[in-house]
């Protein structure tokens, strides 16, 4: 249990957090010629290999930081609020801290997506002197198993160790589908996660292609479960992951490539994890036309997309502005079409 003085600290760093978070909404209703969450790779290769995955490998090397730095600034320039980071295992990356303290020098909202096999208290301590705001770990199962490693049973002494050291929001998200041998594990994972203090989610796991695959009966049970254990945030009004569970498909304005981005370890563009390939123009010469040119473009994936992260960021904009470039029509990059996962 943290004494009181790491209590008050972190309420204060909370207080602070949820202004800024303020400020980014206010921000993107004022104008949309802005993006607003941006997912940064700065490594490919992870320490896993979970078998749903296809978002890691085992050999790559680290992007160097003086790219990494260059391509902050650049989405910085692009009135980026937020910049997550992912891979691959970003906490593989030799200059993380690094990173992480240039995104809040420009003023950044810096998240992470970890395993979470890699901490420690003295890494969790580097990760607050860096400024971090939020982390996640997804965890997949009480044990390990066949299709994925990102056991509770392995993670949770990790779990002991954030509750007791950090001082950014820590989210535990479990997940069904996908293979999941056992969906009631997610109610384990959830329940711990709020037991240690920190926020609880829950995740439907896609197919190869990032792309819907309707609950059994059993999943969608503790689907519904886990969704009323979570706090009320923008989570409890995801109606696309209550689509999903139910095999529907989902209606909306996908801003990927404008709200949304997801830059590659080559510092390409694209729309998404599961769309790399689209537009696939260099960050470098990403501009605001690009972001006003897909803001209107209609993505062919977006009725079975599971990609909770865009979702959420397109929320901001369902009110405003139907899309009026359709798939086929000239863009920058390969043409739309009917868009599949670009391998």
């Amino acid at each position: 249990m943290p004494d009181l003085r790491t209590r008050l600290r972190r309420k204060r760093l909370a207080a602070w957090r949820r202004l800024r978070e303020l400020r980014m909404i206010a921000k993107g209703l004022a104008s949309t010629d802005h993006n607003v969450l941006a997912h940064l790779i700065p490594i490919r290769r992870c320490n896993l290999s979970c078998t749903y995955c296809n978002e890691f490998d085992d050999h790559s090397k680290p992007v160097s930081i003086e790219m990494l730095v260059a391509r902050v600034d650049q989405l910085s320039g692009l009135g980026t609020s937020v910049i997550t980071i992912s891979g691959g295992e970003p906490l593989l990356h030799p200059d993380l801290d690094q990173l992480i303290a240039h995104m809040r020098r420009r003023g950044i909202i810096a998240g992470m997506i970890t395993n979470g096999y890699l901490l420690t208290a003295e890494r969790i301590q580097r990760l607050n002197a860096a400024g971090l705001d939020h982390l996640q770990i997804s965890i997949d199962n009480v044990t390990p198993d066949e299709v994925s490693k990102k056991s509770l049973k392995v993670l949770d002494r990790k779990l002991e160790l954030l509750a007791e050291h950090a001082d950014f929001h820590v989210n535990i998200n479990s997940v069904v589908g996908g293979g999941i041998r056992n969906p009631y594990d997610a109610l384990v994972v959830g329940k711990r996660a709020l037991q240690l203090g920190f926020t609880s989610t829950v995740g439907i796991i896609h197919d190869g292609d990032g792309q819907l695959r309707p609950l059994a009966a059993e999943e969608q049970t503790v689907y519904r479960t886990m969704r009323a254990m979570q706090k009320a945030s923008y989570a409890q009004v995801n109606y696309f992951q209550d689509a999903i569970a139910e095999g529907r498909t989902n209606r909306w304005r996908c801003r990927a490539g404008s709200r949304y981005l997801y830059i590659c370890e080559d510092g390409l563009v694209h729309y998404c994890s599961q769309q790399r390939g689209y537009p696939g123009k260099p960050l470098a010469d990403y501009t605001v036309d690009d972001i006003r040119r897909e803001y209107l473009t209609e993505k062919g994936c977006a009725p079975h997309c599971t990609v909770s992260c865009v979702h959420q960021i397109s929320y901001i904009d369902f009110w405003r502005d139907p899309q009026t470039i359709r798939p086929g029509q000239h863009r920058v990059g390969q043409p739309a079409g009917d868009l599949v996962r670009i391998q």
